[in-house]
């Protein structure tokens, strides 16, 4: 399987999520300024910046959680303005730092019901006869094969995240937006989700909101730095990490970036 690379995949039958001058406001507050991207299919992008930055907000507007100016189009189609559910059908999913999961039903239980969320109520009261292929790809992807029986709620942190996951590949989101996919976990969890993030992002759009810059470091194949709801660098890791505005805004000062 190919791995994610810089730029992406970027050919005629690419996926892509063009961001143009996003701007949300809250009570004449400016928290996201204008804010221009462009984010392939293939291209593994990692969002940073200092707190208060906008990350998690940027993420909010392009999913319909909070209302936005400008326009983001996931392909072509315009998501501004649709509500959340409809903009998820699109193929747009998002993850949060706590893991939302149905955590009295098994790990399958939970795959079964993030497929089936076209069905009717009916038809999700009615037992699968047999698992889905989709399903048993994400189990396999997540690597919760062997946990497909276990109740969600008794999963390590790690696992829940990576269950929460699955629920969007599951979904078919082909656009998965994660914020701070790693926090609170071990360093064999960040590993795992680490490669788990190579896997997805080869063949999706993933975009992934992080604190952790060792983490960012290792799998990033892109960055992109907000700070006080601009955009203020896009490149590769070594690109962002010498940029001098980034040094000053980001670290504090050039010298402390330099001993980082």
């Amino acid at each position: 399987m190919s791995a994610p690379e810089y730029g992406g995949n970027a050919g005629m039958s690419a996926e892509y999520l063009e961001i143009r001058d996003l701007r949300v406001e809250f009570d004449g507050f400016t928290a996201v300024d204008g804010v221009d991207l462009t984010l392939f299919q293939g291209d593994l992008r990692f969002l940073i910046g200092p707190n208060g930055a906008g990350k998690t907000t940027l993420v909010d507007a392009v999913t319909g959680l909070v209302s936005a100016t400008g326009s983001v189009t996931r392909s072509g189609v315009e998501l501004l303005g649709r509500k959340t559910h409809k903009i998820a059908r699109l193929g747009v999913g998002r993850t949060f730092q706590t893991a939302s999961v149905f955590e009295e039903l098994s790990v399958l239980q939970n795959l079964d019901i993030a497929a089936g969320a076209g069905r009717s109520p009916w038809q999700l009261l009615r037992r699968r006869k047999e698992i889905l292929p989709e399903i048993e790809q994400a189990l396999e992807t997540i690597g919760l094969t062997t946990h497909r029986d276990t109740p969600a709620g008794i999963l390590a942190h790690g696992q829940k995240q990576w269950l929460e996951i699955g629920m969007l590949l599951v979904q078919n989101a082909d656009v998965l937006l994660l914020d701070e996919p790693v926090a609170g976990m071990s360093g064999e969890e960040r590993e795992e989700t680490g490669q788990l993030l190579r896997r997805i992002g080869a063949q999706r759009t993933v975009v992934v909101v992080e604190h952790d810059m060792d983490f960012m470091r290792a799998f990033a194949t892109s960055v992109t730095v907000l700070a006080r709801g601009k955009v203020i660098a896009d490149g590769t890791v070594d690109e962002v990490q010498n940029n001098p505005q980034v040094q000053e805004v980001y670290l504090g000062t050039t010298a402390a970036a330099q001993e980082a």
